[in-house]
């Protein structure tokens, strides 16, 4: 007797190609910053201005309820909102300086971060999964940034930035923990992008960068890529996996960032490269994975 077909609505798949998706189109991200003809501060304004009609449009369409917003909560996601453009300024200028590959994992230290700040709220010591995850990631950086200093001191201060921008990241996910019980992903990511325009436009003047793009596609990209498109896949996979599978396809953010800087840019990748940053990529697994144990969660550069 022949065996019944597969029903054809089996989507089983989705989570799986929307967490690689998402993913890639995170690690595209900072080849458009590269390519954007304004300053990297004015592609990070772009990037949320343009993206904010979909995620409050998103944002209606999943049922929320993202003008229903009690004040604390308000001021919360303001202040969220305000790390964000710190976050995303410092990311964009160390993009310009240093490998996207650099970046790409540097960038995402918000996860050590976090897990680090969840010692000190639990008034704990780590693990011994923690610690490995904690030593992982100080030996990858030391070899990142010393393979930096090689090449220049710019392109030093470029991995210095991204560890920066890893710090706000942190700095923008703690205000929005309780912030989530009262407002949707959606919602909380609108209300901080729209909270971070204004900063990011003071800062752009205020360092005599050009602000109005004379091609527009690299900010469209950067806007749709990035801040619509691979967020609103990551949301949907996140529900279907577990923190340790998250963990593991950030691999794929420093893997194909690197590529792309390789094609476009000619960044070539020596051994010691690619050491440290299996470390650190590595330490984001773990703290990926033991965050869970540690409040707030490890967070990578996905939706609220």
């Amino acid at each position: 007797m022949a065996s019944a077909p597969l029903p054809r609505n089996d989507r089983r798949w989705m989570p799986f190609a929307a967490l690689v998706g998402g993913n890639t189109a995170l690690a595209l991200g900072p080849w458009a910053v590269r390519l954007a003809d304004s300053g990297p501060v004015s592609a990070g304004f772009w990037r949320l201005a343009l993206a904010l009609p979909f995620l409050f449009l998103f944002a209606f369409k999943a049922g929320e309820r993202p003008f229903a917003i009690p004040r604390a909560t308000f001021v919360a996601v303001i202040a969220a909102g305000v790390f964000f453009s710190i976050d995303l300024a410092s990311w964009h200028l160390g993009i310009g300086m240093t490998k996207l590959g650099n970046a790409t994992v540097l960038g995402n230290a918000g996860s050590l971060i976090l897990m680090v700040w969840g010692f000190v709220a639990l008034r704990r010591l780590p693990r011994v999964g923690e610690w490995a995850a904690l030593g992982a990631a100080v030996l990858g950086v030391a070899i990142l940034l010393g393979r930096s200093l090689e090449v220049s001191t710019g392109t030093l201060i470029g991995d210095l930035l991204c560890l920066l921008a890893g710090l706000f990241y942190a700095f923008y996910l703690i205000p929005l923990q309780r912030a989530r019980a009262s407002l949707g992903p959606w919602g909380l990511l609108a209300w901080s992008s729209a909270a971070g325009l204004p900063l990011l436009a003071i800062a752009a003047h205020a360092m005599g960068e050009p602000f109005w793009p004379h091609n527009w596609t690299p900010v469209i990209v950067l806007a749709l890529l990035n801040q619509v498109f691979g967020q609103g896949l990551l949301i949907y996979a996140l529900g279907h996996f577990r923190p340790l599978v998250i963990g593991l396809a950030l691999l794929t953010q420093p893997a194909l960032a690197s590529l792309a800087g390789w094609l476009a840019f000619g960044e070539r990748l020596g051994a010691f490269d690619i050491a440290g940053m299996v470390l650190v990529a590595s330490a984001l697994v773990l703290a990926r994975t033991f965050g869970a144990s540690t409040a707030p969660k490890a967070a990578d550069r996905t939706l609220p």
